[in-house]
Formats: structure tokens, sequence, C-alpha cells
């Protein structure tokens, strides 16, 4: 479970690949992969749009395949790499799955749970604790998520200005 820097940039990539995907379908940019014994075992990105469904969160997605491809809910010995701090629900889902390691790009600093606003991953009183690295990529992690949201906030003024004209 312990990767070299060089091999947590190759993981990481994997999962801002799975952001692209996400950005791809005009969902907020977050991919996550699920490693065990230096294979990805498990894929993931944000989907709520697509599939309409509000806990389609990249970690989630990913936690599930790698369930259905260990044919366990216990994911041992695996580490979470994930683009952007995982939000309270999907720290709640990591620690249910027993994941040991999350590796997290960016800081989420509205929505963190791994850190940020809150330190679930960590919290004494649970009964399950998780290591948690940051870092790793982090400008480009925070730079899709940035540019996301710019090209956002750019749009819906055009639709505003639009809108006031018609």
């Amino acid at each position: 479970m312990d990767y070299t820097v060089e091999e947590k940039e190759v993981f990481m990539r994997e999962a801002l690949k799975e952001a692209e995907i996400a950005l791809e379908h005009d969902e907020i940019p977050i991919g996550c992969v699920i490693v065990k014994d230096g294979e990805i075992i498990g894929r993931g990105h944000n989907a709520r749009e697509e599939l309409q469904r509000a806990v389609m969160h990249a970690e989630i997605m990913a936690i599930e395949n790698a369930n259905v491809r260990e044919e366990s809910w216990r994911l041992l010995d695996c580490t979470l790499f994930v683009t952007i701090e995982p939000c309270v629900m999907c720290s709640g889902a990591i620690g249910l799955a027993r994941i040991p390691k999350v590796v997290y790009g960016a800081k989420n600093q509205k929505f963190g749970a791994a850190g940020s606003l809150y330190d679930i991953l960590t919290d004494e009183r649970l009964n399950h604790r998780v290591e948690v690295e940051t870092g790793i990529l982090e400008s480009e992690c925070a730079g899709i998520m940035q540019e996301f949201f710019r090209n956002r906030r750019k749009n819906n003024f055009s639709f505003k200005i639009l809108r006031n004209v018609v």
C-alpha cells in the first residue's frame, strides 16, 4: 500500500481521466480510482446529472465498482485516489467500506470532510480511521474544477443577459 510519489501521480492521473469523463457530461469534474496491489480495481466519476441520482459521486461509483470486482463490501488493503477532498457522504462511505488510505489532490473548502470543514476520516470517535494524504497533483486537480466553475459562471451570466434582452 505504500506507493512512490511517481506511482501516486500515475494513479492520480487516472483519477483525472475520470474527472474528464465527468466534464464531458457537464458534471462537476471529480474523478476517483481505487487501487489494490498496484492495480486499479475501481473507477468512478461524478454522474449525478447523467444518472439523476444524488449519491452518484466519484467515490461512491468507484467503491461500488470495486465491491463488485472484489465480491466484497470490505476494501481492505486498498488506496482510494480522488481529485478533490471527499465530502461528508463519501467520507462515510469510505469508512464503511473499510478503505485504509485516501489520497486526494486538492482541498474542498466548501464541502470537504477530510480535513477542510470536517475530519471524518480520522475522527477517533469512529471505529474505522483512514490515513489521509493530500496534495498529489494538486494544481491539476484544482485547475479542472476552477475552469469548470469559471465557465459555468460565464455561461450563466451570458444566459441572464440574453434572457433580459428577449
